[in-house]
């Protein structure tokens, strides 16, 4: 069973009966197919026996449940929650610490990374669930039957998840692991800052030449503030490809932009001036000291070899390989951009005795 929870008042009443819980199952319902920010639109939270369902679209809901989010004596159990966290920041302007990541803590106890959670309460509880609300609309009231059984079943079982882990986890001395890795999350969704060099996530951009990326770093950037502003997908704003072919070959002038631009339905009308000028703007010295997207000019071999060391050191600590390192982050040590914060604390205590020798040339 499970309740739902329309009023600021009925909700606070409830977790005062909560006092004293040291876990609080939490997970969210949001829609972000339209906005660049994730709109809140449910909030599921459960301790053993009792689950309620909170609206965050009555006013005063959110201020209600902040006092839960901050309190730091409850741990909050969530399943895979960087997308949960960058939802509960907008919407309630708080974020649940201390948190418990169940899917972080399977892949740490070599359950496999990124482990869904239907397949995970089905490997520890036995329990197959419905996924029938997958793609639901979360801010249309009322909801359905079938929704709010789908959603309460997303904290349904995550105290019992959490108990299995929980060992797990105490049987390997890997709890600091899960508390720095969740701690970096709430950091990183508090901060909510821009990336610098966006166009390093851009596969493409390796076969720009220098200023080809700087113009292609340039209108990323623009792309991220202007989405921001307008609350709008990125992809809304100028999709990748169009992104890549401006930076390659930018128009010689701004009616020849305006040319390039109409042949694209994507392409940005009311803001295509601003575009123009960060496309157009000189490139300076400084301009191309930003790091470059090279995978493909990277010595191949000692990238190899990289990733067999990080492949060793995953198999001997029973940990997925993507868990310890991703490509990227070698090809940063490999380009001599230092250790990236991901790789900071555990993963390097671990990861830095094999690599420094590779690193070094040795």
């Amino acid at each position: 069973m499970h309740h739902w929870i329309s009023s600021p008042q009925a909700l606070s009443e409830t977790l005062a009966r909560w006092a004293g819980q040291p876990l609080v199952a939490l997970d969210t319902e949001f829609i972000r197919e339209r906005t660049y920010y994730p709109q809140l639109a449910l909030v599921q939270l459960a301790i053993p026996g009792e689950i309620i369902l909170v609206d965050p679209l009555v006013p005063g809901m959110p201020e209600a449940l902040r006092p839960l989010l901050q309190d730091p004596a409850v741990t909050k159990l969530m399943h895979s929650a960087s997308e949960d966290l960058q939802a509960l920041q907008r919407g309630c302007q708080a974020l649940p610490a201390p948190l418990f990541d169940t899917q972080v803590a399977a892949a740490m106890c070599g359950l496999g990374a990124g482990l869904g959670y239907q397949k995970l309460v089905e490997q520890v509880t036995g329990v197959q669930l419905a996924k029938g609300e997958t793609r639901s609309d979360w801010l249309r009231r009322p909801l359905s039957d079938s929704q709010r059984e789908y959603a309460a079943d997303d904290v349904r079982h995550l105290h019992a998840v959490h108990a299995f882990l929980d060992r797990e986890l105490a049987e390997r001395g890997r709890h600091a692991w899960l508390r720095a890795d969740t701690e970096r999350a709430l950091r990183n969704a508090a901060q909510e800052g821009d990336d610098p060099y966006p166009h390093l996530g851009v596969r493409s951009a390796q076969a720009l030449d220098v200023d080809g990326q700087v113009r292609l770093c340039r209108m990323l950037r623009w792309r991220e503030a202007e989405a921001r502003r307008a609350d709008k997908p990125k992809s809304w704003i100028l999709d990748n490809e169009l992104a890549v072919a401006l930076a390659r070959r930018p128009p010689a002038d701004f009616r020849e932009f305006g040319a390039v631009l109409d042949r694209h339905p994507k392409a940005p009308r009311k803001s295509r001036g601003e575009l123009w000028e960060t496309l157009s703007a000189p490139i300076t010295d400084a301009d191309r000291a930003i790091p470059l997207a090279s995978g493909d000019s990277l010595d191949k071999q000692r990238i190899k070899a990289l990733q067999q060391a990080v492949a060793a050191v995953a198999e001997a600590q029973g940990l997925p390989e993507g868990l310890l390192c991703a490509r990227r982050h070698l090809e940063a040590l490999l380009e001599g951009r230092g250790w990236p914060e991901a790789l900071e604390g555990w993963r390097r205590e671990l990861l830095e005795p094999r690599l420094a020798p590779i690193l070094s040339g040795g």
